[in-house]
């Protein structure tokens, strides 16, 4: 019976120091405010929200795409603005 006993122990020491091992070895992770802390812009031809270093400028407005530089800016109450 004691044998069994000082047998588990050493069983549960080697889990116990595998685990603290490889919690040590993972990389760290990206903090999730780190990733969303660039400014969002909203195109002025669909409304879409993109990151500013992914938006196009022309004539002073910001755009999603080439093909909406192209295009211009939306006409209508509601332009570049998306229905909810």
């Amino acid at each position: 019976m004691g044998r069994l006993l000082i047998l588990l122990l050493i069983v549960a020491l080697v889990v116990w120091f595998v685990r603290r091992g490889t919690r040590r070895a993972e990389p760290q992770r990206e903090a999730p405010a780190a990733r969303t802390s660039e400014e969002l812009v909203r195109c002025v031809q669909c409304g879409v929200l993109l990151p500013r270093a992914e938006a196009r400028m022309a004539a002073g407005a910001i755009y999603c795409s080439d093909e909406h530089v192209r295009l211009g800016p939306a006409a209508g109450p509601n332009a570049g603005r998306r229905p909810h």
